[in-house]
């Protein structure tokens, strides 16, 4: 938005321009957007959002002292902000997250006007690993910016939104949800034009109730997108295909789907086929869960009409499946960002397949599964036995619910 006037950002956040900023070009308008004054560099514009424990309005004052383009806060701080009398740009609206998401939403169509496209990922588990892939896959062909960490829900995902420069070509954006309603309201401001579901799993059923009402949230995505985008979905899965529309382009991968893996080489290649073409590509990763995900990964780059090739070196976001080397020859992986069913068992076939000795599992409670989360969690057990796992170490109450089932040594914490 650098190239944006405040009466220009006033309108697309829908807000009352009280002040302009002064000693600046009357062109010039934030370097970035911040909800934190904390980490507020100098020509941002802070939004005060309220939440459960602080009202960030309150800090207006404090991040025009720190050298902010301007705030974004509710009239009540706006006031204050005003008296502060710095020369910073104030702008006032009842509800500062709604003003966030209606500037991201604006600045998503001037993207569009200015020939990027957008791509969506969301899924019950490995979405982020899969946003990681894809923005390697596309690194070196188009310029490419995608959402940092968890900015993934109506919050996060405008900002990274707003943090896109004017010349990105892919905008790769991370959606997650906690319930209904959730997916569409991420896709009515980022308006993709390929939207990607990673798998449907059994995580955060105590809000939905049913494998088939999280797939229906999954699926609003689905119901949001333009006529003609692409759509990219595991194949075969049934969850999904009462939600399908005619006028999108579906591209679905896996075993089975029109992207798929064909050979596993030895030399650490893997050949993937789409229709009648076939992919070499050398990823930096083996396992199983992200072998897949770069079926997923290889689908959106093929949807947005580029063919990946070569090597393809992915750094992951942290603790999501990270290795890290300690003392005496111990690798660690470190997965423990989030937790389903899904995802766990991922977690232990990666420390089956690639662990040269002793195998030992730390797995905690999985929460927000329900009146079956002891059963979810026996069932955990049977698999950590089933994949060789030789100590398994629980930790909180759901969890001990493994040892019923785990057949080897188990201790509880």
């Amino acid at each position: 938005m650098r190239g944006w006037d405040v009466q220009r950002i006033a309108r697309a956040a829908g807000a009352s321009l009280l002040a302009a900023p002064s000693g600046v070009a009357e062109e010039a308008g934030p370097q970035g957007v911040r909800i934190d004054s904390r980490s507020l560099a100098p020509g941002e514009l802070f939004v005060g959002l309220g939440g459960e424990r602080a009202d960030g309005g309150s800090y207006a004052v404090q991040a025009l002292q720190a050298g902010a383009w301007g705030v974004l806060v509710t009239p009540e701080h706006a006031r204050a902000a005003l008296q502060a009398n710095t020369g910073a740009a104030v702008l006032a609206h009842g509800d500062p997250l709604s003003s966030l998401q209606a500037l991201a939403r604006a600045w998503r169509g001037e993207l569009r006007i200015r020939g990027a496209r957008v791509v969506a990922i969301t899924g019950s588990s490995g979405k982020t690993s899969t946003k990681d892939i894809l923005a390697a896959l596309l690194a070196s062909q188009r310029r490419t910016v995608v959402s940092p960490e968890n900015f993934n829900t109506e919050i996060g995902l405008p900002l990274a939104i707003l943090a896109a420069s004017g010349d990105t070509e892919v905008l790769v954006l991370e959606m997650a949800m906690r319930g209904r309603g959730q997916i569409a309201e991420l896709t009515e401001i980022a308006r993709p034009e390929v939207g990607v579901i990673v798998n449907v799993g059994a995580a955060h059923l105590e809000l939905l109730g049913s494998l088939e009402a999280i797939a229906a949230a999954k699926a609003e995505l689905i119901a949001g997108m333009a006529p003609g985008a692409s759509v990219v979905l595991p194949a075969g899965e049934p969850l999904l295909a009462a939600h399908m529309r005619a006028d999108l382009h579906a591209i679905s991968f896996g075993e089975e789907g029109a992207v798929s893996l064909v050979e596993r080489r030895k030399d650490g290649g893997v050949i993937i086929r789409h229709g009648a073409e076939q992919i070499a590509l050398w990823p930096s990763f083996g396992q199983a869960h992200n072998l897949r995900n770069l079926l997923a990964a290889v689908a959106a780059a093929r949807a947005l009409g580029i063919s990946p090739e070569g090597r393809v070196d992915v750094r992951f976001t942290a603790r999501r499946g990270e290795r890290l080397q300690l003392p005496g020859g111990v690798v660690l992986i470190d997965d423990c960002y989030n937790a389903n069913p899904m995802s766990m068992c991922a977690a232990l076939d990666d420390l089956a397949e690639t662990a040269p000795a002793r195998r030992v599992a730390v797995l905690g409670d999985m929460l927000e599964l329900g009146p079956d989360a002891p059963r979810y969690h026996r069932e955990i057990g049977e698999y950590a036995s089933a994949r060789g796992v030789e100590l398994l170490v629980t930790v909180g109450p759901l969890a001990a619910e493994m040892r019923a089932t785990f057949s080897a040594g188990c201790l509880s914490g």
